[in-house]
């Protein structure tokens, strides 16, 4: 790519400004591209949120704006190649008990060198979670069809101390056809068609991960799957027929981000589920079938009354997404309000709860005298209904309350069928 250092230095001048404003009162230049520069700028301050770590590089190119959008954000990247050098490690013993079983057969113990380890990266877009994997591996292979997100690749790979990554500009099915080997594949396929309409069925992304699995399994002992947080994920894991060992459901600012599968080899009835939140880890074996879900329903726990608890918490996206709340009843001092209010209630706080945590200041039925009471004095509250049969513009206007403030609304059915207005400070 040849850029002059003209568009460098007005890149670097003008970056904290208005893109918009720049764009229109911006002079023109013949040794300036304005708008690669342009680009360049709302590039950079979109990365100095979602990827820090990029922004502080100078020099970095970045992609057009859906590239932007789809790249993964620096805490997911993060959190993958914290995953991959996990599942390196456990394949890496695994081989290893292997060799030493097969050596002991043999009565003769042969000094055995650790193997190199590779990466390919099939659908490698503007590379983000492969600059982060990449590092925890000997050698890594980027593959990307688009041309440009390519050259880009090959300019900042360099810059961000990947001198050694392979970029390929192919298709990742035929670059799968050719492959050997591989101690990892990873793949996140395009979840827009060719008209650039949002897709997220997995036969319908580029390229088709179900089609392709046993290939996959077959070049590679762990393949791992970025897919869209909009899936089911029981019927996802049902797809695969048994080749997913792990499901982890990766959220940010409590925002569901991905879904991430890890296939393996052999058979798996039990996958194991990890629900991230930032900081926030809960893992737990999912449980076949109807077992899972009536065990979702039996967990549900009266003991404590919503009118005598002084804690309720509400469980973060992950959690919320993988639907586990028979796993928080059982790992912490908690007690559900109902079975399908997915908030939690304790008479002693629970620091460590995956989730919000808020201090109960008063509980109110929706008859009138009982809010009047409750409510009196409020003029703004955050309101969230749970398990309730009106909506939250709806039950704003009936309170007369303007949205904002430091108290929080809670509007849920308990477990006695009582419609309840639940007013909570953050804990």
């Amino acid at each position: 790519m040849m850029i002059t250092e003209q568009t460098w230095a007005f890149i670097a001048e003008h970056r904290h400004e208005d893109v918009r404003e720049l764009a229109l009162h911006a002079k023109r230049n013949a040794d300036v591209d304005v708008p690669f520069a342009l680009e360049q700028i709302a590039g950079w301050q979109r990365a100095q949120v979602k990827l820090p770590d990029w922004a502080a590089h100078d020099g970095l190119i970045f992609p057009p704006q859906v590239p932007m959008e789809q790249c993964s954000s620096q805490f997911t990247a993060q959190y993958k190649a914290q995953l991959a050098t996990r599942l390196l490690g456990e394949t890496a013993d695994k081989a290893g008990s292997a060799a030493t079983t097969a050596s002991s057969s043999n009565s003769a113990a042969e000094s055995t060198t650790s193997p190199h380890t590779s990466l390919v990266d099939l659908t490698g877009g503007f590379g983000v979670d492969f600059s982060y994997m990449a590092r925890v591996f000997d050698q890594a292979m980027y593959v990307e069809r688009q041309p440009n997100l390519c050259d880009i690749a090959r300019h900042n790979f360099p810059l961000l101390g990947l001198d050694s990554a392979q970029v390929i500009n192919d298709d990742a099915t035929a670059v799968l056809s050719r492959l050997d080997s591989a101690s990892l594949i990873f793949l996140d396929p395009a979840r827009r068609d060719s008209h650039g309409s949002r897709t997220y069925a997995i036969a319908d992304c580029t390229p088709d991960v179900l089609a392709l699995k046993d290939e996959l399994l077959a070049k590679a002992p762990v393949v791992m799957v970025k897919l869209s947080p909009m899936l089911d994920w029981h019927k996802t894991v049902n797809d695969f027929a048994g080749s997913v060992h792990e499901v982890h459901i990766v959220s940010t600012g409590n925002e569901c981000k991905e879904l991430l599968l890890v296939l393996m080899r052999g058979t798996c009835s039990t996958p194991r589920m990890y629900c991230v939140n930032d900081g926030q880890l809960l893992a737990y074996d999912v449980m076949d079938g109807d077992d899972f879900a009536s065990s979702m329903h039996n967990s549900y726990d009266s003991a404590i009354e919503v009118d005598d608890a002084r804690y309720l918490y509400e469980p973060n996206a992950s959690i919320m997404k993988a639907g586990c709340f028979d796993v928080l009843t059982a790992r912490f001092p908690v007690a559900m309000i109902a079975p399908n209010s997915h908030l939690f209630i304790s008479e002693q706080r629970v620091d460590d709860f995956p989730g919000r945590a808020f201090t109960i200041t008063s509980v109110a039925t929706m008859n009138k005298k009982a809010l009047k009471t409750a409510l009196a004095g409020l003029t703004h509250a955050n309101i969230a209904v749970r398990n309730f049969p009106i909506s939250v513009n709806t039950l704003r206007k009936k309170l007369k309350l303007k949205d904002g403030g430091e108290t929080y609304l809670f509007a849920t059915t308990d477990g006695t069928g009582r419609h309840i207005i639940i007013a909570t400070l953050k804990a």
